[in-house]
C-alpha cells in the first residue's frame, strides 16, 4: 500500500493542473515574464525586490471527514477520511502581476470543481515520469506508486471564505508577509492504513 503518498499526491495534482494551464492560457505574456508554480510554505518565498511572478499552493490544514468512513468500514480496511485545506497565493514585483496570477488560479479552480480519477492518474504519471532523460526528484518519483486514483473516484474542490480575523490568524501562524490569497477545501480524501510488522521492516531493509 502507498497510503503515505496520498496527501502529497493531491498537492502534486493541483500543482500540475496549474502548471499546464499557464502555458495553455498564455499567462506569461499577460504578466510580461515567466511565472512558476510552487508548493512550499509561504515563509520560504522571497518577497520585496526579489519577488518573482509565482503562484504557490500550500496545504495549511488537514481535518477529518466522515464522507467515506462507511466505505472504508465495509471492506474492513482501517483508514481515515480527510479534508485538505489549501492556500493559493500569488506573488509579483510589478503592478498587477499577482492579481493576474490570482485571477488565473480562481478561473482554473472554478473550471475544475472535481478532480476525477482519470485526471489524477494522468497528473501523477506526468510529474513522476523520467521519460526523455527528465531528472525527477526522489519525492516526485515516489508518486509513481501512489494509489490515489485507484482509492477514490473523485475529489471535490470548494472555496472557503475566511473573515478578517481568520485570515490574520492564518498568516500570523505562517510567519509570512500577507498576500491576497484563495482558500479551498478538498474532500473527501481516503487514506487507508496498513500495519507494518517487524518482519516486513526487515524485508525492506
Amino acid at each position: 500500500m502507498s497510503s503515505h503518498l496520498t496527501i502529497a499526491s493531491v498537492t502534486a495534482v493541483l500543482k500540475n493542473l496549474l502548471e499546464n494551464g499557464l502555458v495553455a492560457r498564455g499567462i506569461s505574456s499577460s504578466i510580461g515574464g515567466d511565472a512558476i508554480i510552487t508548493a512550499v510554505s509561504p515563509d520560504r518565498i522571497a518577497v520585496g525586490n526579489d519577488e518573482k511572478p509565482q503562484l504557490n499552493v500550500f496545504l495549511y490544514q488537514v481535518t477529518p471527514s466522515t464522507g467515506l468512513r462507511s466505505n472504508l468500514d465495509k471492506d474492513k480496511t482501517p483508514g481515515l477520511s480527510l479534508e485538505l485545506h489549501y492556500l493559493f497565493t500569488a506573488y509579483g514585483a510589478q503592478d498587477f502581476q499577482s492579481e493576474i496570477l490570482l485571477g488565473y488560479a480562481l478561473q482554473m479552480l472554478f473550471e475544475h470543481p472535481v478532480l476525477s480519477s482519470e485526471l489524477m492518474k494522468k497528473a501523477l504519471t506526468n510529474v513522476s515520469s523520467s521519460k526523455g532523460g527528465r531528472v525527477v526528484q526522489p519525492a516526485l518519483a515516489a508518486l509513481a506508486n501512489s494509489e490515489l486514483a485507484e482509492s477514490v473516484t473523485q475529489v471535490t474542490l470548494a472555496p472557503q471564505f475566511l473573515n478578517a480575523e481568520e485570515t490574520s490568524k492564518l498568516w500570523s501562524s505562517l510567519q509570512a508577509r500577507y498576500r491576497p490569497s484563495l482558500t479551498y477545501k478538498l474532500s473527501t480524501v481516503p487514506v487507508r492504513m496498513t500495519a507494518v510488522t517487524p518482519s516486513k521492516v526487515k524485508e525492506r531493509a
